[in-house]
C-alpha cells in the first residue's frame, strides 16, 4: 500500500526515493539548517513532504548542477526554500517568478547593511558556473570587469572560465580512467 503524498516519510523511504544513502541525509541535516525532520522516540526521523521536496532540490543542485555545499547554502540564504523546492521539482515558472521578484527587490536601493560583501567568492564548481545567471546571479551585478595587467587577481569572468576549463579537464581524466 502506497502512502499518501501528505504522509511523513522515514529516512529509509526518503533515501530510497531520492537514491541517496541515509548517512548523506543525516550529514545534510548538519549542513542545511532548513532540513528539520521531526524526531520521535528513539531519535527516529520523520520527514515532512516539504522537507523531501527541499532535499530533492538540494540533491539536484549538488549532484546535477555541480554546486558546492556552500553554493547551495548561499542559494538558500539568498532565495529561500521555495526556490530550491521549485528547482528540484522542475517548476520553471516558479523559478522565473522568484527570479523576477529578486530582480525587483534588487532595483530597490539597499541599506548599507544589506549591500553584498566585497570579494565574495563564487561557490560554483562543475557545470554550474555556466548557469549562474539562470539560478544564482539574481539581480546582482557582475561589475568586476577586466583586470589590469600586474593587478594580481582574476575577475569573476576569468575565474569562471578557469573553473570551466578545470571541470573539462577533470571530466576528460574521468573518461580516460574509465577506458583504462
Amino acid at each position: 500500500m502506497d502512502k499518501s503524498p501528505d504522509a511523513f516519510r522515514t529516512i529509509s523511504e526518503v533515501a530510497e526515493d531520492l537514491d541517496l544513502p541515509q548517512h548523506v541525509l543525516r550529514f545534510w541535516e548538519t549542513r542545511f539548517t532548513q532540513i528539520k525532520p521531526m524526531k520521535r522516540g528513539g531519535g527516529r526521523r520523520y520527514y515532512r513532504p516539504q522537507d523531501v521536496e527541499l532535499i530533492k532540490g538540494i540533491r539536484h543542485m549538488l549532484y546535477d548542477q555541480g554546486y558546492t555545499i556552500k553554493g547551495v547554502q548561499k542559494l538558500l540564504r539568498d532565495n529561500g526554500n521555495q526556490f530550491l523546492i521549485a528547482v528540484g521539482s522542475g517548476d520553471r515558472a516558479a523559478v522565473e517568478a522568484i527570479a523576477q521578484r529578486k530582480q525587483a527587490e534588487a532595483s530597490v536601493p539597499l541599506t548599507a547593511a544589506a549591500q553584498p560583501r566585497q570579494g565574495e567568492d563564487e561557490m560554483l564548481v562543475g557545470e554550474a558556473k555556466a548557469r549562474p545567471r539562470r539560478f544564482f546571479g539574481l539581480g546582482k551585478p557582475d561589475d568586476e570587469g577586466p583586470v589590469q595587467p600586474g593587478d594580481g587577481k582574476l575577475s569573476r569572468d576569468n575565474r569562471a572560465l578557469l573553473q570551466e576549463a578545470l571541470f573539462d579537464l577533470l571530466e576528460c581524466k574521468r573518461l580516460l580512467d574509465q577506458v583504462r
